[in-house]
């Protein structure tokens, strides 16, 4: 249970430490266009990043994917701006043209995974058992996430309901914000 708990708590400051402003901005961005009413897809929409992310931490983990750390660090701001973008060209915000978003979280999450994979590859004792600490990392992680999620949901009810913001200002200025910064890193990334 120790190591559950330790990985548990890697996964939630693998999302919520200062040093995950690019996983918190691709989750900005993702959640941008929703509202607090839409919190359910949001929810299914974290979990379909953290199944992403999970696939490929496994994948690295065991030596069956291992892609070069320099182009992971360049993709991942990348996922950020094609999400911004994709936001960006939205006329109106139909939850059923939404649905594209699923499938965006889940191959960026595939992407985000190879981040860390290096990192819980060294953590691993050679004793330890992959599942257990993948399932305590992802817990995390998704724990953390669903903070995230929350705080932008609250965020866009007091803009967009309470202080009657227009909606698709509120996901242009959010969608911006995570495309200068994401822009700014993929630069100074670029292997």
């Amino acid at each position: 249970m120790n190591d559950l708990a330790f990985y548990f708590k890697e996964g939630w400051l693998h999302i919520i430490s200062l040093n995950a402003l690019d996983h918190q901005l691709f989750i900005i961005a993702l959640a941008a266009v929703y509202l607090f009413k839409n919190w359910k897809q949001v929810l299914i929409l974290v979990t379909a990043f953290t199944i992403g992310h999970s696939i490929t931490l496994a994948l690295s983990v065991y030596n069956i994917l291992r892609i070069n750390e320099k182009w992971v660090e360049f993709l991942i701001p990348c996922t950020i701006i094609v999400t911004s973008i994709f936001n960006f060209t939205k006329k109106d915000f139909d939850e059923k043209k939404l649905n594209l978003n699923y499938f965006l979280a889940l191959f960026f999450g595939l992407i985000h995974g190879l981040g860390f994979a290096n990192t819980i590859r060294f953590m691993l004792a050679k004793n330890q058992t992959i599942g257990w600490s993948l399932f305590g990392f992802n817990v995390g992680l998704e724990a953390g996430q669903i903070l995230i999620v929350s705080l932008i949901l609250l965020a866009s009810y007091l803009a967009v309901t309470v202080a009657g913001l227009k909606r698709k200002w509120w996901v242009f200025a959010l969608s911006s914000c995570a495309f200068i910064i994401s822009l700014k890193f993929a630069i100074e990334r670029i292997p």
